[in-house]
């Protein structure tokens, strides 16, 4: 029998159930369709980080992944006719799109081909974890707390003795391929499953220990770095877990943490799919604005206001940005500005690497009010005592907005009191932060109603 093995956001070989699966039932036939729609609504950034993932892939399976484009209703079942396929293998996904898609592809199959979905991007797949009363969880805590005694499965080595069936390449698809590569950022990690196992493996060394004290500090740059991997799944959040789990330290606690909040988000798309892009929690007379030129200041990280900018500076740079740093400048964009958290989150999804529908939009709706957390509407970042609090030493400032540069300690964050604050071009402050603070507060009293 011959099977395929779509991938999707599973580009790995080690602990893929999905193609343990498929191995099991024959020759395999490795696959991935670059969807058009996909491809052509990300950034540069995003593009060369798939593509470096799918050649590394590539690489691992001795050079023979397939990889067509087009939309999958239409590119899966013909590479199923054309290899002779009995079964069609993938892992289950669970974003709105994805599961229409998923649907489309298993009704478009040719007649004795069957779709067969073998485990998640996730270590407890959504909609498993639920109350007492049966419902979905809407607040994290006690979500974690049932997350973690559910528990999951052990990580599995890769099958071995694949074997791989051929299939001609697709030059138009290989010049895609070549042409995101050409465009990767300089600060782009290494792709694959073996770099997210050295970076795994530097985690654990260098900085579990100590991150709960030091994954709030951009300066010091000791978080992770694994979501980039976990978004392409070159690394499953098992694997990583397996590691974890064996540390009684605080640190450890604090990472896992984390990764329930990973799954928390997916948890909640798949129950409330209309929060991709709704509100979850909707504040019906909560009034919005529209200011361009502020929100094009925003996105080119000349707000006036140094760790704003530092933020979406790294994130144009290099396809991350801090996770404090994410939450202070998504703040400054729905309470300071005013902007429907959309905006945002529509620019994050083009220029993150690790980039994930889940947690970015809920994200989003966290800090704008409007999602998960129960009273959040209070909540608006002062970014100037978000920078002295998280930033001390104004390394993170100075890293990314050289106009700074010559301002030592703290005083970055301040340049409007520095003496010479101005003097290598930084941008004045856009807005007052106080007053736009106060009308934050008193459109979303007033959209409470």
């Amino acid at each position: 029998m011959t099977s395929i093995m779509w991938f999707r956001r599973d580009l790995r070989l080690r602990d893929n159930p999905a193609l343990r699966a498929a191995a099991e039932n024959g020759s395999v036939l490795g696959l991935f369709v670059l969807e058009p729609g996909l491809w052509n609504g990300a950034g540069p950034a995003r593009r060369a980080w798939l593509a470096a993932g799918l050649r590394s892939l590539d690489e691992s399976m001795g050079g023979r992944l397939c990889i067509r484009s087009g939309r999958p209703a239409s590119a899966v079942p013909r590479m199923a006719s054309d290899v002779g396929a009995d079964q069609v293998h993938v892992a289950n996904d669970f974003t709105p799109y994805a599961r229409e898609r998923d649907r489309a592809v298993v009704e478009a199959l040719p007649d004795g081909v069957t779709g067969v979905a073998t485990g998640t991007p996730y270590a407890v797949p959504p909609g498993t974890v639920r109350n007492g009363s049966g419902d979905a969880y809407k607040v994290f805590t006690p979500f974690s707390r049932s997350w973690r005694a559910t528990g999951w499965d052990d990580p599995l080595p890769a099958p071995r003795g694949v074997d791989w069936v051929a299939a001609d390449d697709d030059t138009r698809v290989a010049a895609m391929l070549e042409k995101a590569l050409s465009g990767a950022l300089e600060s782009m990690p290494a792709a694959g499953e073996d770099a997210a196992r050295r970076r795994l493996r530097s985690f654990l060394e260098d900085d579990l220990a100590g991150y709960a004290d030091l994954r709030n500090d951009p300066g010091a740059d000791r978080t992770s770095r694994l979501s980039p991997y976990l978004k392409l799944g070159v690394l499953h959040p098992r694997q990583v877990l397996a590691q974890t789990l064996s540390s009684s330290g605080e640190g450890a606690r604090a990472f896992e943490t984390e990764i329930a909040w990973r799954e928390f988000y997916a948890d909640v798309l798949h129950h409330q799919p209309q929060s991709a892009w709704a509100d979850l929690r909707p504040v019906p007379g909560l009034a919005y604005d529209d200011p361009v030129d502020a929100i094009t200041a925003w996105k080119e990280g000349t707000t006036g206001f140094p760790i704003v900018d530092a933020g979406m500076r790294q994130l144009l740079a290099g396809g991350w940005m801090h996770n404090r740093v994410r939450m202070i400048t998504a703040s400054f964009l729905t309470k300071d500005l005013h902007a429907w958290w959309p905006v945002g989150a529509r620019h994050f999804l083009d220029h993150l690497l690790d980039g994930d529908l889940a947690s970015n939009n809920h994200g989003w709706q966290w800090v704008a009010g409007t999602g998960t957390d129960a009273a959040p509407y209070f909540r608006v970042f002062n970014p100037v005592t978000q920078g002295l609090k998280f930033d001390p030493a104004g390394d993170y400032v100075r890293r990314w907005v050289p106009e700074l540069a010559h301002l030592s300690g703290k005083a970055v964050h301040e340049p409007w009191d520095a003496e010479r604050g101005y003097d290598h071009g930084y941008p004045k402050r856009i807005i007052d932060h106080a007053e736009e603070r106060q009308v934050a507060l008193d459109r979303y009293q007033r959209g409470r109603g």
